[in-house]
C-alpha cells in the first residue's frame, strides 16, 4: 500500500512552548503527524483572524521532538492562509465561552475543503456536558438551571449531589454536596458573580471512589480506555488536579454505550472524542480538545494517533 500524500496540517491549541510532552494529547498528535510525512504549521487562538473574505493565522512552522525543555522548533512569525491547507486541527482548550465559539464561527468557512477535526459546527453544538442530554437512560439523574430553587428541589430529591460550571474544564469549580451540607446558597452566589451561564447538577455516583474512564473513540468506534482515579480526600478524577490514571479494560457496558452514540459522532465528522464512564453511567461526551492519547499508548501500547490520522488520511485521499 503506498504511503498517504504528505498533507499541510495547521494546529490551533494553547502555547506549545508549555505543553506537558509526556502527557499533552496535542503534542502526541502533531509528532504523529510529522512521523507521516506531514508539514505543520501552528498558532494561539487569539491569532485566528477574519479579513476582507479571508481566515488567517499569524502563526508559525512547527518542527517536535520528544527531547524536554527544548521540544518545539518554531518558524519566524507570518501570515497563514488557512484555504492553503489541508487540516486545522481546533485544539485549544476550554472554557467554551464566546471567544471559543467565534473562533469555530471562523474556522467553519474553510471546512471542508480544509478539514477542520472535530468539525467545528458540531464541536459548537455539541458542547461536554449538553450532548449527554440527548442519552438520558445512560446518564445519572440531571439538571441544568441557573434558577436556586430548581437546584435546591433536585438536591433535595437525590441528596448526595455534584454541582459544577456548564461550561467549564479540567475538574475546576467542581463540588461534592452531601445531603448535610449547606453551601449550596453560597455557591450559587459565587458562581452567580462569575457569569451568568447555568450550572450542571447530577446524582453523585459512589462508583467515582473506583474511577472516572476515559474511553477513547476514533471515527465513532472505541479503541480504549484508561481509568482516572481520584486522589486521596477528592471526589475529583481530573487529572489536572492528582487524578492517577491506570490501565483499565472496556467492559460490555462502555461498548454499549459507545454503539449509541458512536454512529453520530461520526456522522458529525467528531473523528477524535473521549467520553467520560462513571460505572454503569455516561457522564460527558468531550469534543473540544480530548486528551488520554499518551497515557493510553503508555499502558496498553495502542496508537490512538496513529488511528486517528489514518482516518483522516481517508478523507483526505
Amino acid at each position: 500500500m503506498s504511503s498517504p500524500k504528505p498533507l499541510k496540517v495547521g494546529f490551533q491549541m494553547d502555547p506549545v512552548e508549555a505543553v506537558d510532552i509526556g502527557a499533552d494529547s496535542s503534542f502526541r498528535l502533531a509528532l504523529e503527524a510529522q512521523s507521516r510525512g506531514h508539514s505543520l504549521v501552528y498558532w494561539t487562538p487569539d491569532k485566528l483572524a477574519y479579513v476582507e473574505g479571508r481566515v488567517v493565522a499569524r502563526g508559525q512552522t512547527m518542527e517536535l521532538r520528544r527531547t524536554r525543555g527544548d521540544h518545539a522548533k518554531l518558524g519566524p512569525m507570518a501570515e497563514i492562509e488557512l484555504a492553503d491547507l489541508d487540516v486545522v486541527w481546533l485544539r485549544q482548550d476550554p472554557p467554551f465561552d464566546m471567544a471559543y465559539i467565534t473562533n469555530t464561527h471562523l474556522l467553519e468557512r474553510v471546512h471542508p475543503d480544509t478539514l477542520v477535526v472535530n468539525d467545528p459546527a458540531w464541536v459548537r453544538g455539541w458542547p461536554e456536558k449538553l450532548m449527554v442530554l440527548d442519552f438520558p437512560d445512560l446518564t445519572p439523574p440531571t439538571a441544568i438551571a441557573r434558577d436556586l430553587d430548581t437546584l435546591k428541589a433536585f438536591k433535595a430529591r437525590h441528596g448526595d449531589v455534584i454541582l459544577k460550571p456548564l461550561y467549564g474544564n479540567g475538574g475546576a469549580g467542581v463540588f461534592r454536596l452531601t445531603p448535610e451540607d449547606r453551601n449550596l446558597n453560597s455557591l450559587h452566589e459565587m458562581f452567580s458573580v462569575l457569569n451568568r451561564e447555568p450550572l450542571i447538577m447530577q446524582k453523585f455516583l459512589p462508583a467515582v471512589a473506583r474511577g472516572d474512564k476515559r474511553v477513547i473513540l476514533v471515527d465513532g468506534e472505541p479503541i480504549g480506555a484508561i481509568n482516572r482515579v481520584p486522589a486521596e480526600g477528592e471526589t475529583r478524577s481530573n487529572m489536572h488536579v492528582g487524578g492517577r490514571p491506570e490501565k483499565v479494560a472496556l467492559t460490555d457496558r462502555d461498548r454499549e454505550i459507545c454503539a449509541r452514540i458512536g454512529p453520530r459522532l461520526r456522522d458529525a465528522g467528531q473523528i477524535f472524542v473521549g467520553i467520560d464512564v462513571i460505572g454503569e453511567y455516561l457522564t460527558e461526551i468531550n469534543v473540544t480538545s480530548p486528551t488520554g492519547l499518551q497515557e493510553l499508548e503508555r499502558f496498553d501500547g495502542t496508537n490512538a494517533s496513529a488511528s486517528i490520522w489514518q482516518a483522516i488520511e481517508r478523507r483526505r485521499a
